[in-house]
């Protein structure tokens, strides 16, 4: 008899148990989901005046199209009832290049901030003949769902570089804001050599060298004509942009601090974009497992950036880069001059 009843008791206390630390993680999910929903803060905007003294939810309120439908469902509430306000509305912000110096990882920082809403994929709406015939309303379309006060920020690399980018964006907007990512020119191409050498590879395809590329093998000299070259001079595609904005619109981010001392980029970045500095260095830690730093949402979401970011570059014959960085200088010295952003660049 007193041995059932041990058992008994036994299996009483493991459903306790069971039921306490059901509670305490739904406590903690709750926390975490209030500290998202409830909190609100100003946002100054430079972006449309009515609303300087507007209230934005925060991060947990930037709901996308998948989520519409769950809030949709089940019984009212105040958030669920606010998502009637939620509109797709055209980027007051795009990050132009460059490819390979850290677009994703901006991107993905700064929507770290409760005002900024990001698009998740690259629509290449300008820089694409096809997409762009499709017209003003379906690049819209392709945004995310943002409350009007908070600014929508897409991402497509390859418009800094597409002559016919600057005009279009021009004639859709022509006060927007304009976010440039650069890392120093010869890691930048290395980098861009080594992604598609990846590709190759998966491919079971073979590939030149970099050095066999990059280098004219009839003259020598720098390979102008290499597109991971070109693409590193970055004042050459600036002048192009210049011609239809003006430098004040253009904000540069650098890569390279962005991966070794990311917040104060980011507070720049807010700053040009005339937000409340709400990102900190709680939003930011280092994975030393990953090498580089991974993003805090809440005390619930965390996440950092994809396997394929941070690849290891091939080793590289020192006299090619002794000679692309020479190469490179004098553009390097008149970007300075042009932005007003000098940068620790060999």
């Amino acid at each position: 008899m007193l041995f059932k009843q041990q058992v008994w008791l036994r299996q009483k206390l493991l459903v306790l148990g069971s039921l306490a630390v059901g509670s305490l993680l739904y406590l903690v999910a709750r926390v975490g989901s209030l500290d998202r929903l409830q909190p609100i803060c100003p946002v100054e905007s430079r972006f449309g005046g009515a609303h300087n003294q507007a209230e934005f939810p925060l991060r947990a309120l930037q709901f996308k199209r998948g989520l519409l439908h769950e809030f949709r469902k089940g019984n009212s509430s105040k958030e669920q009832v606010h998502l009637h306000d939620l509109v797709q509305q055209l980027p007051k912000a795009i990050i132009i290049g460059v490819r390979k110096g850290g677009t994703r990882a901006l991107l993905e920082m700064l929507n770290l901030h409760p005002a900024v809403v990001k698009a998740s994929q690259e629509i290449h709406f300008f820089d694409n003949d096809e997409n762009y015939a499709k017209g003003i309303e379906w690049y819209r379309k392709k945004m995310p769902f943002s409350y009007p006060q908070q600014i929508t920020i897409e991402k497509s690399p390859a418009y800094f570089i597409t002559e016919e980018v600057p005009e279009r964006i021009y004639k859709m907007n022509s006060s927007i804001k304009l976010l440039i990512i650069v890392r120093e020119p010869t890691t930048r191409a290395i980098s861009d050599y080594t992604q598609v050498l990846e590709g190759k590879e998966r491919k079971n395809k073979t590939y030149y060298k970099f050095e066999k590329l990059a280098i004219d093998p009839n003259t020598c000299e720098v390979n102008t004509k290499y597109k991971a070259v070109r693409t590193s001079i970055y004042t050459k595609h600036l002048e192009r942009w210049l011609k239809y904005f003006p430098i004040e619109q253009f904000h540069i981010v650098d890569g390279d601090r962005l991966i070794t001392e990311p917040l104060p980029e980011l507070q720049l970045v807010e700053k040009f974009l005339n937000l409340p500095p709400r990102i900190s260095q709680y939003n930011l830690y280092f994975n030393a497992t990953r090498g580089f730093y991974c993003l805090r949402f809440n005390i619930i979401f965390n996440k950092c950036l994809a396997g394929s970011k941070g690849r290891i570059h091939p080793e590289v014959d020192p006299s090619v880069i002794t000679k692309l960085r020479k190469f490179f200088h004098p553009f390097n010295q008149k970007f300075y001059q042009i932005t007003g952003r000098t940068l620790n660049w060999p």
